[in-house]
């Protein structure tokens, strides 16, 4: 395939509504995974689920790129925010991507939080930054969308540029979510996207990550996600569509 676009997600709704919205739609299996490939405006795609964690995003990018040969990555999903300025419902565009849960030394016994390529040992960068197209475009199109507001929010989502942290950990408490905030100047918390971004760098395929906030990474972080991933999810999805067409 020529000039495809992958789509990744890590919970099933938001790829859901992304799958539903494609024309000629064909499925494709690949040790256990679905993958569905068609027309999303006049851009040939293949959308997948990753599921959660930096393994299994990792794993079913590796998958993509293997099989599909895209010319390009847009993973999308939900997030924890732990920038106080945003709220519930409000997206974040990966200006870059790192991860919070790294700690080694370099092969002269530096301490460091950078991960390293798997055939040179090159170290990788510590934040693995937007593909400039893609985020230009995903800036353009989100200034003519209609955001679902969530639930009980009083104002209309923002979209907002910013650092996005990946670990294998979820956040849910306001303490841990300020201490990541300040030493990291992050805006949002998730478990997939540094680990796409890091596969989409090592074979120099673009790439962009882009969440929607169902919570703020506190202690009420289970109910709101589960509250309000349907509009997250939605808005995310939206964003990614446009960008398509």
């Amino acid at each position: 395939m020529t000039n495809i676009t992958a789509l990744l997600g890590a919970f099933g709704e938001e790829v859901k509504l992304i799958e539903d919205s494609l024309d000629h739609a064909d499925v494709v299996e690949l040790h256990g995974h679905r993958f569905v490939t068609g027309m999303l405006g006049q851009q040939r795609v293949v959308v997948t689920l990753t599921g959660i964690g930096k393994t299994n995003a990792a794993m079913a990018t590796g998958l993509v790129m293997a099989h599909f040969r895209p010319s390009r990555v847009i993973f999308t999903g939900i997030a924890g925010g732990v920038n106080p300025a945003l709220q519930p419902g409000d997206l974040v565009i990966g200006g870059d991507v790192g991860y919070h849960d790294v700690r080694s030394v370099t092969l002269t016994m530096e301490p460091t939080r950078q991960t390293m390529h798997p055939v040179t040992y090159a170290l990788n960068p510590l934040y693995f930054p937007a593909d400039p197209t893609l985020l230009a475009l995903a800036q353009q199109a989100a200034q003519v969308i209609d955001f679902d507001t969530v639930p009980g929010k009083k104002r209309p989502p923002s979209v907002h540029v910013g650092r996005i942290l990946t670990g294998d950990e979820f956040i849910h408490s306001a303490s841990r979510a300020t201490a990541l905030r300040d030493e990291y100047g992050a805006d949002a918390i998730e478990m997939e996207g540094a680990a796409v971004a890091q596969v989409c760098h090592q074979m120099g395929i673009p790439c962009l990550v882009i969440r929607s906030l169902s919570d703020n990474a506190d202690s009420h972080a289970v109910i709101d996600l589960l509250a309000f991933l349907s509009t997250a999810a939605r808005n995310s999805a939206r964003l990614v569509k446009a960008m398509m067409e």
